[in-house]
C-alpha cells in the first residue's frame, strides 16, 4: 500500500459501496471503523443523490478493539435487516476491519436470514475500486442465477417469432461518469434499430431484475473494467453473445449498431445519423482548422482513455502525444493502442508521474480525469475532464452523456471550449493592452464608467506630435482588417514613441507587430 495524497481509486470495498448504492432493494453491511463511514459523502455530496447509500456499519471505535467486535457486527446486521428489509444483503469489510479478521461473511450466514446472504471477499491491499465493484457485481449475478444455469450443452432458447429482440446493459454503476446520461442515450440507440432493453445492471437493478437476465437475446457490455468478468459468464454459462465496443465517437457508434444488429440477426446495411448529430461537421467546419495537429495528452480509466485517443486522432485531427491509464487490469489494450498512435503508453496510478509526463510534453490539450484539470491549471495548459475520478461539476444538472451521437455533441463542446481558436488568439494578441481590455479596465459593457487609459497603466503611452507616417507603412496598414486597424495604428504608435522613432516606415509596423505579438 502507497501512502498518497491523491488516489485515481479507493480501496475495492467503494466498489462494492458503488455496485450496493446502484441497486434496488439491496443493502451492503459494511464492518468498518468509525472513520470509514466517510465514503458515503461520494455520494451525498459528489454525485448529489438525494439519500445515503443502503449501506450501514458497524463502526467500531478504537476502544472496542480490545473487545468483541464480532458481536458488535452480529447486532449492525440485525439491525440493519430489520429496518431494511432487503431481497439481497452483501457483507464485507473495510481495508482497516480486514486487519481484525473478525470474518463477517461467515458470521452472516450462520445466522441463517430469510433472505440471499452474499459475503464479499476483496482484498484490501492488494486490489482497488474498480476490480471491487466488477467482483461484487459477478457475485452478486452468480449467486442469484446459479439455480437457472442450464446443463452444459443446452441450446439457447428461440426468441418466440414476433418478440422484439431485447438486450442486457452490464456496467453503469453509481459514482460511474456519465452512466445516468449514457444508459438513456443506449436505450434510444437501440430503439432506433428496433431493439429493446431487458435490464440495465447495476444501475436501478433490483435482485429480482438479476434474476431476469438470461431472458435478453444478449449482453452488451459498457464498462469493461466493471463488467466483463459478468457478460464473460453469462455468455459461456447462458450462450448469450457479449457486444464488447463501447460507443463513444461517431465511428464507435457506428460499429455498436452494427455490432447489435448482428447479434439478433438484423442487417444493418447503413447507420444514418439523426438530424442532431453535429460533431462529424462542426469538426469539418472552419473553426476545426485551428483543432488539426493541436497536441492532445489522454489519461483516464482504460474504456474512456481508448475512446478518447480515437476520437481525437480519427474525429478532430488532433495529434496524440501520450496515452496512459491507471487500469492495470486493461494496460495491455492500451500498450497496444499507444503502440498504433506510436506514442509512449503510461501505466501507472501515481498522479506525480503522469504530472511529471505532462510537463515534459507540454500538449495544447490534456484529456484526463480530476487529477489531470489539477496538473493541467498548475502548468497552465487547457483540459477536459474524460473519465472518473471527477468531483462534483462532472455530475451536471442537464443531459450530458458520452456516448452516442448526443454523447459526441458533448465530446466535442467540452474538449473544444478549452482551446483558444486561431481568430480568438490573433485578436487577444492585437488587443492584449488596449484601454478597454487591459487588467486595470472597468468591465467594457458599461460605457458610462471611464474607458480611456489611466495614468501608469500598461495601456498608457502617448504618442510624440512629430510622429509621421511614411507612404509605403500607411499602404501596408491598410492591409490589416478595419476592426483591428486602429488598435495596430495606436500600438505602433506607441512603439515609435518609446523608441524616439519620428517616422514610421514597414520596417517600424512589422518591428511592432512582433513586439505586441509576444
Amino acid at each position: 500500500m502507497q501512502l498518497t495524497l491523491w488516489s485515481y481509486e479507493g480501496p475495492p470495498h467503494i466498489g462494492a459501496m458503488r455496485v450496493a448504492a446502484s441497486m434496488r432493494d439491496t443493502h451492503l453491511i459494511l464492518h468498518a471503523p468509525q472513520g470509514d463511514t466517510y465514503a458515503d459523502l461520494l455520494f451525498t455530496m459528489i454525485e448529489r443523490r438525494t439519500s445515503r447509500p443502503p449501506v450501514t456499519y458497524t463502526t467500531f471505535q478504537a476502544r472496542e478493539l480490545g473487545g468483541d467486535t464480532a458481536e458488535l457486527f452480529l447486532s449492525s446486521l440485525r439491525a440493519a435487516y430489520e429496518r431494511f428489509r432487503p431481497e439481497l444483503l452483501l457483507v464485507g469489510e473495510s481495508c482497516t476491519a480486514e486487519l481484525l479478521q473478525d470474518q463477517p461473511g461467515a458470521l452472516a450466514r450462520g445466522m441463517q436470514l430469510p433472505i440471499p446472504v452474499l459475503p464479499l471477499e476483496l482484498p484490501a491491499y492488494t486490489r482497488k475500486e474498480n476490480w471491487g465493484a466488477a467482483e461484487t457485481l459477478y457475485q452478486i449475478v452468480r449467486a442469484l442465477l446459479k439455480d437457472r444455469v442450464p446443463p452444459p450443452g443446452s441450446a439457447r432458447p428461440q426468441r418466440p417469432a414476433g418478440h422484439q429482440p431485447t438486450a442486457n446493459l452490464l456496467g453503469p454503476t453509481a459514482l460511474g461518469f456519465r452512466c445516468r446520461d449514457d444508459v438513456v442515450e443506449v436505450e434510444r440507440l437501440l430503439d432506433s434499430i428496433g431493439i429493446g432493453v431487458n435490464v440495465v445492471v447495476p444501475l436501478s437493478a433490483s435482485p429480482a431484475d438479476i434474476r431476469r437476465l438470461p431472458e435478453a437475446d444478449f449482453n452488451i457490455c459498457l464498462h469493461p473494467e466493471i463488467a466483463e468478468q459478468t457478460g464473460e459468464w453469462l455468455r459461456r454459462h447462458f450462450a448469450q453473445p457479449m457486444v464488447k465496443t463501447v460507443p463513444i465517437g461517431i465511428g464507435a457508434t457506428r460499429e455498436f449498431l452494427k455490432e447489435c444488429a448482428a447479434a439478433v440477426g438484423l442487417v444493418l446495411d447503413s447507420v444514418p445519423e439523426p438530424d442532431w448529430s453535429r460533431m462529424p461537421w462542426y469538426s469539418r467546419s472552419v473553426d476545426s482548422t485551428y483543432l488539426t495537429g493541436k497536441r492532445v495528452f489522454v489519461f483516464g480509466d482504460a474504456t474512456h482513455a481508448l475512446a478518447a485517443a480515437r476520437i481525437a486522432v480519427e474525429e478532430l485531427g488532433f495529434r496524440l502525444v501520450g496515452l496512459g491509464t491507471y487500469s492495470r487490469e486493461y494496460a495491455r489494450e492500451v500498450r497496444e493502442a499507444a503502440r498504433r498512435y506510436e506514442v509512449e503508453p503510461l501505466i501507472t496510478d501515481d498522479y506525480l508521474e503522469v504530472e511529471k509526463r505532462v510537463a515534459e510534453l507540454q500538449p495544447d490539450l490534456v484529456l484526463g480525469t480530476q487529477m489531470e484539470r489539477h496538473i493541467a491549471k498548475r502548468l497552465g495548459i487547457p483540459c477536459a475532464v474524460i473519465s472518473a475520478p471527477v468531483h462534483i461539476q462532472d455530475f451536471p444538472a442537464r443531459y450530458a452523456p458520452q456516448m452516442g451521437f448526443e454523447g459526441a455533441n458533448v465530446i466535442f463542446d467540452t474538449w473544444v471550449h478549452p482551446l483558444m481558436m486561431g481568430l480568438e488568439e490573433h485578436l487577444i494578441t492585437m488587443f492584449r493592452e488596449d484601454f478597454e481590455f487591459h487588467e486595470d479596465a472597468p468591465p467594457s459593457h458599461l460605457g458610462s464608467i471611464q474607458t480611456r487609459p489611466v495614468q501608469g497603466s500598461p495601456a498608457f503611452a502617448e504618442p510624440g506630435p512629430s510622429i509621421v507616417w511614411a507612404a509605403d507603412a500607411e499602404q501596408e496598414l491598410k492591409k490589416i482588417p478595419f476592426f483591428v486597424r486602429g488598435k495596430a495604428r495606436r500600438n505602433t504608435e506607441r512603439f515609435a514613441a518609446e523608441r524616439g522613432i519620428k517616422t514610421i516606415t514597414v520596417e517600424t509596423l512589422y518591428d511592432a507587430k512582433a513586439h505586441f505579438g509576444r
